[in-house]
């Protein structure tokens, strides 16, 4: 889980953690490449679209699929960017994202890695 608005990042991961999935955390691309850099079993990156660094969510993707070439993909953004469904590697949830939904995105990522 990629974004920076901790807030945000925290209730998104609550809910994931309660509906029994493993998440880890990261407030940035930086950190995010680290942990895709490790050994641990990560099968899906879920990542805001737009960052305040030069790094945005579909260039860490593609970042991230350079190491992991079968990771999956959901995009989270609250601004509505013309063009991203053509850059995007997955489905783009629009925030706020309904929590049903977002579990339910996720789960049907998971099903198909």
């Amino acid at each position: 889980m990629v974004d920076d608005d901790a807030a945000f990042a925290a209730a998104a991961t609550r809910v994931l953690r309660t509906a029994g999935l493993e998440v880890c955390p990261a407030p940035d691309y930086r950190l995010a490449l680290a942990e895709l850099e490790s050994t641990r079993r990560i099968d899906l990156l879920v990542t805001d679209i737009v960052m305040p660094e030069r790094v945005n969510g579909v260039a860490l993707s593609r970042m991230a699929r350079m190491r992991r070439p079968d990771l999956k993909v959901i995009y989270l953004t609250a601004y509505d960017i013309p063009g991203a469904e053509d850059e995007a590697l997955g489905p783009i949830l629009c925030k706020p994202v309904d929590d049903d939904r977002l579990v339910a995105e996720v789960r049907r990522a998971l099903a198909t890695a």
